[in-house]
């Protein structure tokens, strides 16, 4: 394991500890300029209102932390508790520095607020300090960081609790992926609740089976393979036997082995082309070209017709009907297609092509309903115990090209037909 790497549980503790320095950073820089407006408005209303109720003859025996100053015709004249309020402070300095109705003004290094009211020969001044703000502000700040305290650690115990649940289900799924390939190990999860970590369980559960059956088609597919190969190796080495041991005719012996070398050398080119599909699939290539599928059709029969001379080929190709992808893929296509046809055909082969649609038809027994779903995958077998790789050939170059093929059975014979697939291709 890499020195830097960190579990989820501790990241999520560290993300939570810096959210939370985070919060009273900004608590402690914003709040308090937001909490002071506030409780200035209430100071100035209560240093008003205190004005309203102080009878201007007896207010110098005033003794509350609200300190007045009265003027009449340049006579100035304070509360007794002015000195308490005010350090060593001159009458005409503070008359000079309220100039509006209400405010705060900075006098030896201490702030003070004031309200001040006006008539005609005679001014009254209410001055306190800030110790009534402070006081404000260390109440509120003090109420509101300890509920967000609180507020936020039982936030921060619910998310670590429902982390440790997820960091547990994903641990859960790490091990399932590591096993993916086991099958001692106990795959199955319970969950109570269809989130986002169950629709991942099922996605990895999904691609388990799915290796699951690759492992087994491909084991499948390597016994076909041998089985297939074993065959015609096996008939040739039987006759090759034969002809050394003199018990049969040498002409006879090398015909029947040149027909399973051909067998062989077919199935070993099917093979190859297979192959290179498969590579072929990841390389960005250009199928919006037109074919000539008439000239690759007729040659197609041309190779083909001499093979079973009792079939009769049937061509009928709309001019109007535009075929695109690579010669290379249409001639693998319908050799393979005729090949197969070849086998099963009674007497007839129709090649129909119209509404950018391709008809191929043989007058052959129709196809069982269950093998029609299976029959273009690589060496499954064929309705006579065969096996092979055409239909598959057939199917992979199709889809390549943006077409698709479908099989019907016609009341005599069987019709595949290759249109063009509309999905955009993945």
């Amino acid at each position: 394991m890499n020195k830097n790497s960190t579990k989820l549980s501790n990241q999520l503790l560290y993300i939570t500890a810096i959210a939370f320095l985070i919060l009273f950073l900004m608590l402690g820089l914003i709040l308090p300029k937001m909490i002071i407006p506030i409780a200035e408005d209430s100071l100035y209303s209560y240093l008003n209102n205190s004005l309203k109720y102080i009878d201007n003859d007896n207010f110098e025996s005033i003794d509350t932390e609200v300190a007045y100053i009265y003027i009449n015709s340049n006579i100035i004249s304070s509360s007794n508790n002015t000195l308490t309020i005010i350090k060593n402070y001159n009458d005409n300095d503070i008359v000079r520095l309220c100039t509006s109705n209400k405010g705060k003004f900075k006098y030896k290094n201490n702030i003070y607020y004031y309200y001040l009211i006006r008539n005609t020969n005679m001014k009254m001044i209410a001055i306190t300090n800030d110790n009534y703000i402070n006081n404000i502000k260390t109440r509120l700040l003090s109420v509101i960081f300890t509920t967000t305290f609180i507020t936020f650690t039982i936030i921060a115990f619910i998310f670590m609790i429902w982390s440790l649940f997820v960091v547990k289900k994903i641990q859960r799924l790490k091990y399932k992926i590591d096993n993916i390939d086991n099958n001692d190990y106990d795959h199955s999860m319970k969950f109570r609740i269809d989130d986002e970590i169950r629709g991942l369980y099922l996605a990895i559960e999904d691609m388990r089976k799915t290796f699951i059956n690759q492992e087994e088609y491909r084991n499948t597919m390597y016994q076909n393979i041998s089985h297939d190969f074993k065959t015609p190796l096996s008939v040739i080495k039987s006759y090759i036997e034969a002809v050394e041991d003199k018990v049969e005719d040498s002409n006879k012996a090398l015909n029947i082995i040149k027909e399973q070398t051909d067998k062989l050398e077919y199935k070993v080119k099917s093979l190859l082309y297979l192959n290179k599909l498969d590579y072929l699939k990841d390389n960005k290539i250009d199928y919006k070209n037109i074919i000539d599928i008439s000239s690759i059709i007729n040659s197609s029969i041309l190779k083909l017709k001499f093979v079973r001379k009792d079939i009769k080929y049937n061509v009928n190709i709309s001019k109007s009907t535009k075929i695109y992808g690579t010669y290379d893929n249409w001639e693998a296509i319908v050799d393979n297609l005729l090949n197969n046809f070849m086998r099963y055909a009674k007497s007839e082969i129709k090649i129909n092509i119209k509404a950018g649609k391709i008809y191929f038809y043989n007058d052959g027994e129709n196809i069982d309903k269950d093998f029609i779903e299976s029959m273009f995958i690589p060496f499954r077998k064929g309705t006579y115990g065969e096996f092979g790789l055409g239909l598959s050939i057939v199917k992979k170059s199709l889809n390549m090209m943006g077409y698709d093929i479908s099989v019907r059975n016609e009341k005599v014979g069987v019709t595949f037909i290759i249109f063009k697939n509309n999905k955009k291709k993945t």
